[in-house]
C-alpha cells in the first residue's frame, strides 16, 4: 500500500528537525508535533515578508498586577485602565508572564498552563485580546525548581524525568556566557542518584533539555494553548541560551536558531496574524543574527537604543547614537524593530559592547549610581564580575547630566528621549510606568533584596488615579507622553518599515529623515540633546520648497525654507510635508 505524498508543511518541519536531532525518527516527530499542535499537514503557507504592523501600533510592556484595585482581580483593573485611558494610544499589551511562580516576579515559572489566581484567570487575558493584541511570554530556556516536572525528574517519572540539562561537574565549562554571577551548576539529588544541573540564570531556575524531543511537544502544546486564549504575539524569553554543547560559548548555537524557524513555522501556520519576538540581550551583531532570513523573529529588541540614548541624553553628545544606528540595516519588509527604552529588566550594557570605550562606559554607570541606580554583575569566562545592568526608573535616569547632576532639565530631556524612541524605525514599546514617571522604588529593593525591583513599582489605583489627576510630575508626563503617541500613530512616515535615514548635523543635534512606503510624507526628526539652546538652518534638511513644512509637535508652520530655528534645552522638532490625521484632528 502506498503513503500518501507528505505536504509542504511536513516537508518543512522534517528539514527543521533533521538539523536539531539528527538520530530520530523526523516522520514520526513531524507527526506528533502537528498532532501537539493540532494542526492540519495540508494548511497552506502565509504570504511571506507581510508587514502585520503599521504606524498606529504601540506596545504597552506591563505586569499582570502593576494596578491593583481592592476587590478586583488586578488583571482586570489593568484592561480596565488600558481601555478606557489608553485605547487612542495603545494597540498592543506584553503581558509579563502571569504564571504560577517561585522566584524572579514570575520568569521561574511553576505552571505554563495556569493563570495566577492573584493576576485573575484566562477568562481575563481572553477578554483583553478582544480589544487589544496581547503578547505574551514563553519562558523557554528554564523552568523553576518548584514545578511539577521537576518534582518528577527527581522522583524519575514522567512528564519531567529527563527535561532538564544535566552536566558532568569536572568538564571544562569555562567558555560558557553568563549573564549572572551564580555557579553554573547545582547539585541534585535524585532517584537516580546525584545529578548536576544546568542554571543559566538562577538555582531556582533549571534549564530545560530541548535534546530532548518531548520537551518540545510539552512547548508546542503550550503554545497552542495560548493562542486558543487570544495570545497571537509571543516573546521568547532569554531564547539564545537554549542549546547547550559544553566547551562552546553555550548562546546563540546554530539549534537555537533552527529551533526558533520550526517554532515560527508551526506559529504562523495555525495563526497567520502571529508574531514572534525574540529577547536577546547580547551584544548588537549578535542579536541581528535572529531576523534569520526573515524566517526567525518577527521583531528583536533593539537592545543597544536604552544604553546608547540615555548616555546620549546625560552627556549632550550623540555620536556613538549617530554610529550605531547609521550600521544598523534596514529590517527586510515583514520584520522590523521592537524600540524601547525601559522595561522590567535593567538597562543592559552587554549591547553596548563595541560601542561604548570603557572610560565611557565607567562614565554612564557611575552617573546612573548618582542618579539612585544600582548595578548589576555577571561572571565573565575568565571568572570576572562585570556590570551586567543598571537598575533605575527612566524618569530618574534621565533626571540629569554627567556633568552638572540632577538639573531642571528632568522632564524635557524625558520626553526627548520618548520622542526619539517613538520616531525611529520599528514599533515603540512603553513600559507601563514610562507612561507615568514612575521613581525609583528603593522601598521595594529593601524588601525583595533585588535591584530589579527598583522599576517594579506596584501602583495601587486610587493614588494613580489621584496622581494623574492633580499637577504633578505624573500628570504632565501622562498627559505630554499619549499626546504625543496619538501624533504619532497619524504618521505614515512613522511606519516601522519606512524609509531612514541618518543626517549630520554635529555631535549636539540628532537628526533623521523618514519617509513613508507610498513616499506622500517625508518627515524630519531633530532633537536638541543638550542642556544648551542649539540653532539650525532649515536649508541643512533640503525641503521641497512646494510643500508646506510643520512641526507636528508644536504646530508650528515653516513658511521661510531657508531659516534658522533655536531649539531649547531637549526640545525636538517633527517636521513633515503632509500631517497625518489623529482621532481628534
Amino acid at each position: 500500500m502506498e503513503t500518501a505524498p507528505l505536504s509542504s508543511l511536513e516537508q518543512r518541519i522534517i528539514a527543521h528537525l533533521h538539523v536539531i536531532y539528527p538520530n530520530v525518527d523526523h516522520k514520526d516527530l513531524a507527526e506528533k508535533c502537528l498532532t501537539r499542535f493540532h494542526l492540519d499537514p495540508t494548511t497552506k503557507s502565509p504570504r511571506p515578508h507581510r508587514n502585520l504592523w503599521d504606524q498606529s501600533d504601540i506596545m504597552l510592556i506591563t505586569y499582570a498586577d502593576t494596578l491593583r484595585k481592592k476587590t478586583e482581580a488586578p488583571l482586570k483593573t489593568l484592561h480596565n485602565f488600558v481601555k478606557s485611558t489608553l485605547s487612542d494610544c495603545i494597540s498592543a499589551v506584553h503581558l509579563l508572564p502571569f504564571f504560577p511562580y517561585s522566584s524572579d516576579d514570575g520568569f521561574s515559572v511553576m505552571d505554563y498552563t495556569t493563570v495566577n489566581p492573584s493576576c485573575g484567570r484566562w477568562a481575563d487575558v481572553v477578554n483583553l485580546s478582544k480589544d487589544f493584541k496581547v503578547m505574551g511570554d514563553l519562558v523557554i530556556n528554564h523552568c523553576s525548581s518548584r514545578s511539577l516536572w521537576f518534582e518528577n525528574y527527581k522522583a524519575g517519572v514522567d512528564p519531567g524525568s529527563r527535561f532538564f540539562y544535566e552536566a558532568d561537574p569536572n568538564a571544562d565549562l569555562s567558555a560558557v556566557v553568563r549573564p549572572r554571577t551564580s555557579p553554573l551548576l547545582r547539585e541534585v539529588q535524585t532517584k537516580n542518584g546525584t545529578k548536576y544541573l544546568w542554571c543559566t540564570f538562577s538555582h531556582d531556575q533549571i534549564d530545560l533539555n530541548f535534546e530532548n524531543p518531548e520537551v518540545l511537544l510539552e512547548f508546542l502544546s503550550i503554545v497552542h494553548l495560548y493562542l486558543e486564549k487570544g495570545i497571537r504575539w509571543f516573546r521568547l524569553d532569554a531564547v539564545a541560551f537554549l542549546w547547550k554543547i559544553p566547551g562552546t560559548r553555550c548562546i546563540n548555537l546554530p539549534q537555537t536558531h533552527e529551533m526558533i524557524r520550526l517554532l515560527r513555522l508551526m506559529i504562523e501556520h495555525y495563526a497567520p496574524e502571529a508574531v514572534i519576538i525574540t529577547e536577546t540581550n547580547i551584544p548588537n551583531q549578535e542579536n541581528l543574527t535572529y531576523f534569520g532570513n526573515a524566517n526567525e523573529a518577527h521583531l528583536i529588541y533593539n537592545f543597544s537604543l536604552p544604553p546608547l540614548l540615555i548616555n546620549s541624553l546625560v552627556t549632550g553628545n550623540c555620536h556613538h547614537l549617530k554610529q550605531w544606528l547609521m550600521s544598523m540595516t534596514p529590517a527586510q519588509q515583514g520584520t522590523t524593530y521592537l524600540n524601547f527604552l525601559a522595561s522590567h529588566d535593567g538597562i543592559g550594557l552587554r549591547p553596548t559592547e563595541g560601542l561604548l570605550s570603557e572610560w565611557e562606559l565607567e562614565t554612564l554607570i557611575n552617573t546612573m549610581k548618582r542618579f539612585g541606580g544600582k548595578i548589576s554583575s555577571r561572571t565573565t569566562p575568565q571568572g570576572e564580575a562585570k556590570p551586567y545592568e543598571i537598575n533605575i526608573s527612566l524618569w530618574n535616569a534621565l533626571s540629569g547630566s554627567a556633568q552638572q547632576g540632577p538639573d531642571q532639565w528632568q522632564f524635557a530631556r524625558f520626553l526627548c528621549a520618548a520622542g526619539v524612541m517613538m520616531a525611529l524605525e520599528g514599533v515603540p514599546a512603553f513600559y507601563i510606568h514610562s507612561l507615568f514617571g514612575t521613581e525609583n522604588d528603593l522601598e521595594r529593593v529593601d524588601n525583595t533584596g533585588q535591584f530589579r525591583s527598583i522599576n517594579r513599582h506596584i501602583w495601587d489605583m486610587e493614588d494613580l488615579e489621584h496622581v494623574l489627576n492633580t499637577p504633578t510630575h505624573h500628570q504632565k508626563v501622562f498627559q505630554s507622553v499619549t499626546k504625543l503617541i496619538q501624533i504619532r500613530r497619524a504618521q505614515p512616515a512613522f511606519h516601522p518599515n519606512a524609509t531612514q535615514y541618518i543626517l549630520h548635523m554635529g555631535e549636539n543635534l540628532f537628526a533623521f529623515w523618514r519617509q513613508s512606503l507610498d513616499r506622500r510624507q517625508s518627515l524630519f526628526a531633530v532633537y536638541n540633546m543638550t542642556d544648551q539652546p542649539q540653532n539650525f538652518n532649515l536649508s541643512e534638511l533640503n525641503l521641497i520648497a512646494t510643500d508646506d513644512w510643520t512641526d507636528l509637535v508644536s504646530e508650528q508652520v515653516y513658511e521661510d525654507h531657508l531659516g534658522k530655528v533655536t531649539l531649547m534645552p531637549y526640545q525636538f522638532v517633527w517636521l513633515a510635508n503632509n500631517r497625518g490625521k489623529t482621532k481628534n484632528s
